[in-house]
């Protein structure tokens, strides 16, 4: 199993195959971020879309998420995990390259927006339950926290320079045929994972051969439910993400124009600065969890992404100030969801059994994106009742306590991924098909 790998960290810039990698996810992050701009552009612009309708687009990229333990329960029985990987971004490309194609035909709708945001939904979820696998067979065991320290920086900067170059690119080709620039990514990306070569591991049957996708589903949750580490992380992911989206976004934009007095120049400012804290805190992330621990990285993370929050609600006085609150809540919020991603993200590949993997992503999937509309729903009704102030407060409160899920668990005692910091036991459970020990 690729999990007990012990060979030492290397720089994974001299491994051909993960740059490879790297490059076709980065260029797809630059890509994501257009088509993010794009979509509801065409919605509003071509179709003049309501904000309801516009909010339906989102709503469907989420739903596939809500069936991702039924399909990581298939994609682990599927032998080639790379080829899944790439399909899923070939059939990302094509549903893109539909849009542009029926804009020239003046055929666009709103369904088929509608349908475009759903099948990219699900191709997404495809990949991201293939892709657990493909990482422990790229990456050694002692390179995890550098390799999504690697992959989370790419994803920040996408943040901070692709919404820019978005705009620029619907500005001057029109939104629909911007979208082309995203397929095209995809199709980049498809061309460098099938150029990295992994030696995947054969399928292991668990029980018969004929097991039902529901129960292998029952298994790939019943393993997060019994695994300490995973519970935990499971539990404080999903409490985070739940409050984070009460905040949401929009109701942080709504706070700062409304509440705070903020011009859209100003507020966007103020969220840029968060991405640049993204961005420092996936490059930071490898030798703040190597000086104070892996498991002590992801407990300052849970909270320090959340915290912020209480920040901006607070703001008040002359306008640098409003603006200045803004600006560094969304910057130690980029840091702290960082530091949390990318140790939490690489213990998980430590501990879970590569039979597993994609049904575990499958099981993460479905709940720690399945409360995210939850929790937005929850913020517009107590926004509402109780106002943008409180609703704010009530988000950092609530996230900061995820660190209850933490505390009585196994990850705050773990320094390193190496084999003897990670919980030794659940591994050789798995093997020798005895139960995880609570």
């Amino acid at each position: 199993m690729n999990g007990l790998d012990r060979s030492p960290a290397i720089s994974l810039w001299r491994d051909r195959r993960f740059a490879r990698f790297w490059a076709g996810n980065s260029v797809s992050q630059f890509g994501d971020r257009i088509t993010e701009l794009a979509l509801p552009l065409i919605a509003i612009s071509a179709l003049n879309a309501s904000a309801n309708q516009v909010a339906w687009l989102t709503a469907l990229i989420w739903t596939p998420n809500l069936l991702a333990i039924f399909l990581g329960a298939w994609v682990d029985h599927q032998a080639r995990k790379r080829r899944l990987m790439i399909l899923a971004d070939l059939l990302r490309a094509a549903v893109l390259l539909s849009l542009p194609a029926a804009y020239m035909l003046g055929a666009v709708t709103l369904t088929h927006l509608y349908a475009v945001a759903l099948l990219t939904g699900a191709a997404g979820v495809l990949f991201n339950t293939a892709y657990p696998p493909f990482f422990v067979q790229l990456v050694p065991r002692a390179s995890y926290v550098d390799a999504n320290s690697k992959l989370s920086a790419s994803r920040s900067a996408s943040y901070v320079a692709g919404p820019a170059i978005g705009g620029a690119l619907v500005q001057a080709l029109t939104a629909p045929v911007a979208i082309v620039v995203d397929a095209l990514t995809f199709l980049a990306s498809a061309v460098m994972i099938g150029r990295v070569s992994v030696e995947e591991q054969p399928t292991a049957a668990t029980g018969t051969a004929a097991a039902s996708l529901l129960r292998r589903a029952r298994e790939g949750l019943a393993f997060v439910v019994r695994h300490p580490v995973l519970r935990a992380g499971l539990g404080c992911a999903a409490t985070v993400n739940f409050f984070t989206f009460v905040a949401g976004s929009g109701l942080i934009v709504l706070f700062a124009s409304r509440s705070l007095g903020l011009s859209a120049g100003v507020i966007g400012i103020a969220l840029g600065a968060g991405a640049t804290g993204a961005l420092l805190g996936a490059v930071s992330a490898p030798a703040i969890s190597r000086r104070f621990g892996v498991g002590r990285g992801i407990v300052v993370g849970a909270v320090l992404f959340p915290a912020p929050i209480a920040i901006a609600a607070a703001a008040d006085g002359p306008l640098w100030l409003r603006a200045g609150a803004l600006a560094a809540a969304e910057f130690l919020s980029g840091f702290g969801v960082m530091l949390f991603d990318v140790n939490l993200n690489s213990l998980q590949a430590a501990v879970i059994p590569d039979r597993m993997r994609s049904r575990v992503a499958g099981a993460y999937s479905t709940i720690n994106y399945g409360i995210r509309p939850v929790g937005a729903i929850v913020g517009g009704l107590l926004a509402t009742l109780i106002g943008l102030r409180s609703t704010l407060l009530i988000a950092a409160t609530g996230g900061a306590l995820s660190l209850l899920w933490l505390l009585p668990s196994p990850i705050p005692r773990i320094r390193s991924l190496a084999r003897n910091n990670t919980a030794d036991t659940v591994d050789d459970a798995d093997d020798d098909n005895r139960p995880v020990p609570r």
